[in-house]
């Protein structure tokens, strides 16, 4: 089968070509995709500069998101059939023609959703549930903080968090363009923070009255931290999913966690077992998939697209994505 490679097995963007991949074979309880398109995420970058492990058995492939038909069944699959139309998760191996995956990581796709839209979801969308409910616990009344707003994740998170009652949601981004894009969309944020040029802990007091934000999300680390701590209700709820401005915090207090009582959590969901993954698939089934449309949809979610590319133009979608000054997914079509 075709599948972006990485030359040298890592290293920079010119390195990544279309070349010719073993076509994967499905074992036991495992479906055999053939891809229509892939979503690109933060992580193939640091996959592919040699930064960030596969977890164990899954292909070395980049690509953890995407969408096709069913092509072939292993042993034991019952509840998909050849050709049926779906969507899913992976460990890798999404930026190919072909994948395997546990039947338990893939989705049917409702038909209101294109091919882009449905492989635009899984990752960011499973993602931000676990952070902003399963870990974060958001309630109905809370305020909630979401740094890196404009990213898949940071636009999901703040839709979930209105849908299920925020009473603010506060973004921040480095732009006023997409600051004024976040606050403007259906279910987005109320409350728009650039954190280049404000301080976005004195700004979450005065949006909140000085009660501060029950729940953050955070992608950012080192720069953030300390104004994070200071931005947080007593018994707030931190869930850290990146550290791209650095992983080391030189100095900081720890009395505000001790008598605010604030629980932070850090998660990496692709390195998660199978059966946890598979738990929050189920959840998130129940509980929020089918909210989701397509930009033009009517649903109170919507999952937005960036841009699409060919897969055969790659480098220039990891040109962009280390760009930074996109709104929204970037995907690719495997044509």
């Amino acid at each position: 089968m075709l599948a972006i490679l990485v030359k040298d097995g890592k290293g920079p963007i010119d390195n990544l070509y279309l070349g010719e991949a073993p076509t994967p074979d499905p074992e036991h309880g495992q479906v055999m995709v053939k891809i229509k398109a892939f979503g690109l995420n933060r992580m193939d970058i640091l996959q592919r500069k040699g930064n960030y492990p596969v977890p164990p058995g899954a292909s070395d492939i980049l690509g953890v998101e995407f969408s096709g038909t069913v092509s072939t069944l292993g042993e034991g699959v019952t509840k998909f059939k050849a050709n049926d139309e779906v969507f899913g998760i992976a460990g890798g191996g999404a930026y190919a023609e072909y994948i395997t995956v546990q039947e338990t990581h893939l989705f049917l796709k409702p038909s209101h959703l294109s091919w882009t839209d449905a492989a635009s979801i899984p990752e960011v969308f499973l993602t931000a549930y676990q952070a902003l409910v399963v870990y974060g616990e958001m309630k109905e009344g809370e305020n909630v903080l979401v740094h890196a707003a404009a990213s898949g994740v940071g636009i999901a998170a703040i839709q979930l968090a209105r849908v299920r009652g925020a009473k603010t949601v506060i973004s921040t981004a480095s732009t006023k363009e997409k600051l004024d894009w976040l606050v403007n969309v259906p279910n987005g944020a109320t409350n728009g923070v650039n954190y280049k040029t404000q301080n976005f802990a004195e700004e979450v007091k005065k949006i909140t009255n000085n009660k501060g934000v029950d729940v953050v999300i955070d992608f950012v680390g080192q720069s953030h931290w300390n104004k994070n701590i200071e931005s947080m209700a007593m018994d707030g709820r931190m869930t850290m999913l990146a550290l791209l401005s650095g992983a080391k915090v030189s100095e900081f207090e720890l009395t505000p966690l001790l008598y605010k009582r604030l629980r932070i959590q850090g998660s990496t969901l692709r390195s998660r077992t199978m059966a946890y993954q598979a738990d929050l698939i189920r959840k998130f089934t129940d509980d929020v998939l089918g909210l989701i449309t397509g930009e033009d949809g009517q649903g109170p979610i919507k999952t937005y697209i960036h841009k699409v590319y060919s897969w055969k133009n790659i480098q220039d979608a990891h040109r962009d994505m280390e760009g930074n000054q996109t709104i929204g997914k970037l995907v690719a079509v495997v044509d």
